[in-house]
């Protein structure tokens, strides 16, 4: 009994870390804007490659752990977290953190699965192990809750390297406690990894992301953006030819065959594209706009994540009485009338509607999240249980990625094509200027104190609408979003093809 809830005590370390990596960055944006004079595409891609990368990696790596055995899967994934922690702390360059990041989404893609394993092996009551995969959701949550609270508090009193460095001494007890204490489980060796199959899938979103970044925001002439974006295609449609035809494909596609899972897959991206997209909105205008430190930003923030957080048992109740199609509609609505409302609310001079809405969002996105859980998870036979828990995964982690490239692009889009700049300034800042608030920012500390307050009011004034168009078209989404699972979900708990 005692040795069961050490391993739990375990995964909870080694998990807490790649949870609050997710979203820690969303305060530490601007300080990497001016420290590192990223742009705002290089600044995307900082936030974005971590979440993408995972989740092309999560299936593989599960596979790999499978043949090698968890415990070393959970060591190396540590070792490699570890390392790029150290690197990315120490980037000089958006490039540098850029690639860093990638390795660090290689660990912690190692580490989820890892995870998961130790849970499934030292719980072999299943009242046990529900609870303790409970407990794993929870710190899951709460890492994300607290990413941004902490990445406020470490910037208020270190440099912002300090979100990575956090992650090292964890790392070595990690590795510390798992090799002198958990045994070594052996793997099969017979079991095909598929890392071809999940590189190929990487590719394929990152060229597809990057052509889709430069289309929006002109980082590359058009043609070689457009090519960019074909070339993409062509890699995903091998990705998906390869699953149709191959005897070990990296997903089931058996799974795919069922239109309530399918639906689920997709209630599941673009609920987490809405909360993610709005959590990174409202962390740049707090800060950008009206000039919030990172700590005061995160605070500013919690509604959203403690109502996100307590909504799941509630969320969870609401579906084993109303069923997944009614309680899925619900939270889409509330999800939709709260992004509808919070287009037009001033953060500042709003904060009570501001938090109230907000509180409205996360709690209807969480149930949204939990009925998508509840399609995908139903629909599957018993046998697939695991295949179609990998798919959820992918989902979350590409709805976080997306929503990130989406939110951010359309953002930077609208500004570009929205601001007016002041006609005192000097014609060369006009281009830079004009392509986002974060360099907007940037090139002000350049200017005179009246040329200054004159580009950050008109910068301002085109974020405020780029955010409204972009709270607007997402709650048009989601209500759309809803009135399609009208059509798609059957009323009820259990689904059948």
């Amino acid at each position: 009994m005692k040795s069961k809830w050490y391993v739990l005590l375990l995964v909870i370390i080694m998990y807490l870390p790649v949870s609050i990596d997710a979203t820690i960055l969303y305060v530490v944006a601007p300080v990497l804007s001016t420290q590192l004079q990223a742009s705002h595409n290089q600044l995307l891609w900082i936030m974005d490659i971590y979440p993408l990368v995972m989740a092309a990696l999560l299936l593989p790596m599960g596979a790999f752990g499978d043949r090698i055995g968890y415990r070393k899967m959970a060591i190396y994934g540590s070792l490699v977290f570890g390392i790029a922690s150290t690197g990315a702390a120490c980037a000089n360059t958006p490039e540098i953190l850029i690639a860093t990041r990638a390795l660090l989404a290689v660990g912690a893609a190692m580490i989820v699965p890892a995870t998961l394993a130790a849970v499934r092996r030292n719980y072999v009551d299943e009242k046990d192990r529900n609870m303790a995969l409970g407990i794993w959701t929870t710190v899951g949550t709460g890492g994300a809750l607290a990413g941004p609270l902490v990445g406020g508090v470490l910037l208020s009193h270190f440099y912002w390297g300090s979100v990575f460095l956090i992650n090292i001494p964890v790392v070595m007890i990690v590795i510390f406690l798992i090799s002198k204490t958990l045994p070594d489980d052996k793997g099969d060796i017979r079991q095909p990894v598929n890392l071809f199959q999940g590189l190929l899938l990487m590719s394929a979103l990152l060229i597809l992301i990057y052509a889709t970044k430069s289309l929006v925001n002109h980082g590359n002439p058009i043609l070689l953006s457009v090519y960019l974006f074909l070339v993409g295609l062509v890699l995903f449609g091998c990705f998906i030819t390869i699953q149709m035809v191959s005897r070990s494909p990296l997903l089931d596609t058996g799974l795919l065959t069922k239109r309530n899972i399918i639906a689920g897959v997709i209630l599941a991206l673009v609920s987490m594209i809405t909360l993610v997209g709005f959590e990174l909105v409202i962390s740049q205008e707090l800060q950008f706009v009206h000039r919030f430190t990172p700590v005061q930003a995160g605070l500013y923030i919690m509604p959203l994540m403690l109502a996100s957080c307590l909504a799941g048992p509630v969320a969870g109740y609401l579906i084993n009485h109303f069923g997944v199609k009614s309680v899925a509609m619900v939270g889409l609505a509330a999800s939709a009338i709260s992004l509808y409302v919070l287009s037009d609310v001033n953060f500042v001079s709003q904060t009570a509607k501001a938090w109230t809405w907000m509180v409205v969002l996360g709690a209807g996105d969480t149930v949204a999240l939990m009925a998508s859980s509840s399609a995908i998870m139903t629909a599957a036979p018993a046998d697939k249980a695991s295949s179609a828990g990998s798919l959820e995964g992918m989902s979350y982690e590409l709805g976080t990625g997306l929503g990130i490239t989406v939110f951010g692009s359309v953002l930077a889009g609208v500004y570009s094509a929205t601001v007016r700049l002041p006609e005192n300034l000097p014609r060369d800042i006009y281009a830079s200027a004009s392509k986002s608030f974060s360099e907007a920012l940037a090139i002000s500390r350049h200017l005179d104190e009246a040329s200054r307050e004159d580009l950050l009011k008109a910068a301002s004034s085109a974020f405020m609408h780029s955010h409204t168009v972009m709270l607007e078209s997402a709650s048009l989404i989601l209500t759309m979003l809803m009135i399609l699972t009208f059509f798609i979900f059957k009323p009820g708990n259990a689904f059948r093809s």
